[in-house]
């Protein structure tokens, strides 16, 4: 069963296999694909341990992990959404940290159907809506980009 509460604890629910999000586990988290999908693809790579709060709190060798899970889901990602749709244009990788107090990383895909005002900028620019708003939620339609993803980073695991 899914606990309803699953967003105020992310990492511990993916943990009890209660996040619905979580894509796969990777060696030094989890890849979970994003609850708000105006860019078909948004991902998120959360660390495992919610008392890292940044990339240098991580010893070294754990650092890499976390860098070599991010540029696997990085690539997962655009491999899934390039084949997807013909519009695919690139990723973005940011670890921002200003809301969600522990280490995560978002991987953005960009496409050349977005708004020409919207292309070039920052995600964070994006209208209210696309991150409230119920038309761009995660649910069942985003089940072949799930699924795409996680093949494509079972395929990376494998490499």
């Amino acid at each position: 069963m899914i606990d309803k509460d699953w967003r105020d604890d992310r990492i511990g629910s993916a943990h009890r296999g209660q996040n619905p999000t979580v894509l796969r586990r990777l060696d030094s988290g989890f890849a979970v694909i994003g609850d708000r999908q105006f860019l078909p693809g948004y991902s998120v790579l959360l660390t495992d341990d919610p008392a890292v709060t940044r990339l240098s709190d991580l010893p070294r060798a754990r650092r890499a992990a976390y860098l070599a899970d991010l540029e696997r889901l990085a690539e997962a990602v655009e491999r899934a959404c390039a084949r997807l749709d013909p519009s695919f244009r690139r990723v973005n990788i940011e670890i921002l940290g200003n809301t969600d107090p522990y280490l995560h990383a978002h991987i953005w895909p960009r496409y050349d159907w977005e708004p020409a005002d919207r292309v070039r900028l920052p995600v964070w620019l994006y209208e209210k809506e696309c991150w409230r708003g119920e038309q761009h939620a995660l649910g069942p339609r985003h089940d072949a980009l799930r699924a795409a993803i996680g093949v494509e980073l079972d395929l990376l695991g494998q490499a």
